[in-house]
């Protein structure tokens, strides 16, 4: 409890930096102390369960099941504001954060700061692959591919040329870790299950679904076991995998690959996704040339082995944006950390010793490959196929937000695995050109 001359005691000011996993979870471990208030800035209005973004992509899940609103799942934690806005900018020295929308700019006062900002894709030093291979880190991301996949079929059927129908029945995933696995699989699934029946001058059991990687292995964090049982599984839907192929040019019609050998490959193909790297949030930056903290090659923030930034005890960074002992960038460290974090925050209003490291428990690594077929790893313990896929979906069920959208997951799972349909087919022009004409008008403003 803050307490100032000659007033009463004012609540602890907690401000949380973003709705992710990380950002929501260290909220809700504070919803106990009437004596702490936080508030929440993000930039979106809603928690994205990210693991499940593929399935909006493919037409399993709509976007609402897996990015409930953060203020509907905040509502009855009184202590809790949620605040819509861009970070840009935190001063350290202040202790003030201030985000912008539309133009309004709110500074937030902190005395305790947990930033959860998550990361962005990365294309590794070539942005300009963006326009024309999504990533897959947001629900505008999902609905765009979306668009673009479902969109790739009536292209072809209106084609007039076996060339043009080709290219437009040819998938590109760039990326062998677990996004692009689930994505390669989902598009070759749809193509040869649910679209089957549905087109009279195509047939859409001959898509061509293209899986890039420049590591020689698929799903390298899984282990040799793993990762080959998911390449098997893959090449048996008829997944082209393309190991230790680095990719050196994305345009509109296709792309251009180099193998270990040097020699380069172009693929044609109107719909391709990056699936590939990440990029810490640009905030660490800010964190790091405030604090002399170090940031790594993906703009991850180095720093204290308790998740404080070097010389301020009073900020906590967790989640993707962290570098400390190699921990990955999934949500169980987002989550975890989070916990810790707001755990230091009781303990010290408490007067209680803080714990001096944080330290991650892994749950494991799971990835679906097809229907009814996952890979696993849990501690020591390594599965695949229809238990794998068992495993997978009763985790995910866990972690998804909300009974009713656990219920409705469950019932639209049921539907595109027991049968072929997929309920959320449904694709819009804007959802594939939204960003593009964003992107323009951007340029424009800027060049101005």
């Amino acid at each position: 409890m803050t307490t100032t001359p000659g007033r009463h005691p004012r609540p602890h000011r907690v401000v949380v930096i973003g709705s992710g996993f990380g950002g929501l979870f260290g909220t809700r471990a504070l919803k106990r102390r009437g004596d702490v208030e936080v508030t929440l800035v993000a930039r979106t209005a809603q928690h994205l369960f990210q693991p499940l973004l593929y399935q909006v992509a493919t037409g399993i899940l709509s976007e609402g099941e897996i990015a409930p609103s953060t203020r509907e799942v905040l509502a009855r934690q009184k202590n809790a504001r949620v605040i819509l806005g861009e970070v840009t900018d935190i001063d350290l020295a202040a202790r003030t954060v201030t985000s912008e929308l539309l133009g309004q700019r709110t500074i937030s006062e902190y005395d305790t700061l947990l930033v959860a900002a998550g990361a962005g894709q990365s294309f590794f030093g070539h942005d300009e692959f963006a326009e024309f291979a999504p990533g897959m880190k947001s629900v505008d991301d999902a609905l765009e591919l979306r668009g673009r996949i479902f969109g790739a079929f009536e292209v072809a059927e209106l084609a007039t040329t076996e060339e043009d129908a080709r290219r437009a029945l040819t998938f590109v995933v760039v990326g062998a870790g677990p996004t692009g696995v689930e994505m390669a699989g989902q598009i070759a699934e749809l193509a040869g299950r649910t679209l089957k029946h549905d087109f009279r001058r195509i047939d859409p059991t001959q898509a061509h679904v293209v899986l890039l990687d420049a590591a020689d292995t698929v799903l390298p964090t899984f282990g040799e076991r793993l990762g080959g049982a998911a390449r098997r599984r893959l090449s048996e839907m008829g997944v082209d995998v393309r190991t230790g192929a680095m990719v050196t040019e994305v345009d509109e019609t296709g792309l251009t690959y180099r193998d270990q050998q040097g020699h380069e490959t172009r693929l044609e193909a109107l719909t391709k996704m990056w699936a590939a790297g990440v990029q810490a949030s640009p905030l660490g930056q800010q964190l790091a040339e405030q604090s002399g903290a170090e940031l790594d090659r993906a703009g991850r923030v180095r720093v204290n082995p308790d998740l404080t930034l070097p010389g301020h005890p009073e900020v906590f960074v967790v989640g993707d944006m962290i570098s400390l002992d190699d921990l990955p960038g999934v949500a169980q460290v987002a989550i975890q950390g989070a916990r810790f974090a707001a755990k230091q925050v009781t303990h010290r209003l408490d007067d209680k010793p803080t714990d001096e490291r944080f330290t991650y428990r892994d749950k494991g690594s799971m990835a679906t490959v097809s229907r009814f077929s996952a890979v696993a790893s849990i501690g020591g313990l390594r599965f695949s196929g229809f238990v794998a896929w068992l495993l997978w979906l009763g985790v995910h069920l866990v972690y998804i937000i909300g009974f009713k959208n656990r219920i409705t997951t469950l019932l639209h799972w049921a539907v595109s695995f027991l049968g072929r349909g997929r309920a959320e087919r449904v694709a819009t022009q804007q959802q594939v050109f939204a960003r593009r004409a964003i992107q323009r008008v951007e340029d424009l403003s800027d060049a101005g």
